[in-house]
């Protein structure tokens, strides 16, 4: 079953307040970290904290932001808890947004080589040509 497909423009003030959430959730580096890690499975909590090399209450309090927001799924299973991914289609997010980074990066490589094929000049701190 596929999910229903919303615009954001018609969305009132109080449910764009909750998207921008989902996405502070998805802002932080160690939290895209474990969802990476949680695309090839389900894994624990001390699995996850040994793979991130951070310790298991600090993954704890990242996966329960995850949790909170919906991003994840959480099971206790006697004296470990696992998570896995609660909704796919964040991997889908996530690839296009490293997909856009990429070709940003690609460009202003580009401009880079382009700008110091010229021959310019720019001054450094101290005043002194260099080049690019």
């Amino acid at each position: 079953m596929n999910p229903k497909v919303i615009n954001m423009n018609n969305l009132p003030v109080e449910a764009l307040d909750q998207v921008a959430a989902y996405f502070r959730a998805l802002s932080e580096p160690t939290r895209l970290h474990i969802l990476s890690l949680l695309r090839d499975g389900e894994r624990n909590v001390g699995e996850l904290a040994q793979l991130c090399d951070y310790t298991a209450a600090n993954i704890s309090r990242h996966l329960s932001i995850l949790n909170k927001h919906g991003l994840v799924v959480r099971e206790g299973r006697g004296t470990s808890v696992y998570y896995r991914m609660a909704d796919e289609s964040v991997y889908a997010l996530c690839d296009l947004v490293c997909g856009n980074i990429a070709r940003q990066l690609e460009i202003t490589a580009h401009k880079g080589k382009a700008f110091s094929q010229t021959g310019m000049h720019t001054k450094n701190t101290s005043g002194q040509d260099k080049k690019p």
